[in-house]
């Protein structure tokens, strides 16, 4: 099963508007690994994981397989970006300290990405993933947008996209010394930012595919009133798991 890319025609959108992760995530992560060698960004996307692990390690390999999203990351000297899909790649074998997967892994064949992880990872790596699910905002906003996710766009939705609302339940993770962590990413938003948002998910741009026609403007305007003029807090929950090879 070929990996899906649901993200390249809006790459622009993914760069500007999607989150980044909480530096309490890295705090948690880090020390779980003993080397800090090199690692592996798994559908790096725009580069945003790739760019902080760039800090602790002294070479990252960043692969995703949309040119349009690796277009958008940054140029560091220890990174280097490739097209390559998550099940198989150019990689010796044990040859990473760490892999991470930030919210990519529901659209993989786990079985083969679960084998490629165990032929590349040094016998004392680590692999972390983690995903983020629908963000809140207030208990006026929050029913507006859950519908739009759940009802609007189920139809656009691919049937992966309900892993991350399971925060990956039922994926496998075939792994010892399974560790599991929990935060929040907290952002200031004003209500264009957040039509922007939704813009970056893979049913909007489904459905824009289908229909030629922007879905946002559905709830625009009622989403413009509710919020207000300024800013509101935006809160995205953020979960994510960690193993070694047995």
């Amino acid at each position: 099963m070929a990996t899906l890319d649901r993200f390249s025609t809006q790459a622009d959108l993914y760069a500007r508007y999607r989150i980044d992760y909480p530096a309490e995530l890295y705090q948690w992560l880090l020390p779980q690994v003993a080397a800090r060698a090199r690692a592996w960004d798994c559908a790096t996307g725009n580069g945003q994981v790739a760019a902080v692990l760039a800090e602790h390690f002294a070479q990252v390999e960043a692969t995703d397989i949309s040119t349009a999203q690796l277009a958008q990351a940054p140029q560091l000297p220890n990174i280097h970006y490739q097209v390559a899909s998550a099940e198989r790649t150019p990689f010796a074998a044990a040859s990473f300290d760490l892999i991470t997967v930030a919210q990519a892994v529901h659209w993989f064949d786990m079985a083969a990405f679960n084998a490629e992880v165990r032929r590349v990872l040094r016998p004392d790596g680590v692999l972390a993933e983690w995903g983020y699910n629908l963000l809140t905002i207030n208990p006026e906003i929050d029913p507006l947008v859950r519908y739009f996710h759940d009802e609007t766009m189920r139809p656009y939705w691919d049937d992966n996209r309900w892993h991350i609302v399971d925060e990956y339940a039922r994926l496998p993770f075939p792994f010892a010394g399974v560790q599991t962590g929990r935060f929040a990413v907290r952002r200031q938003w004003s209500a264009e930012w957040m039509l922007n948002y939704l813009r970056t998910w893979s049913s909007v741009a489904s459905y824009q595919k289908q229909h030629q026609q922007d879905p946002v403007l559905l709830i625009a305007d009622e989403l413009t009133q509710l919020w207000g003029p300024g800013e509101r807090e935006v809160i995205f929950p953020v979960f994510a798991r960690t193993g070694h090879l047995q």
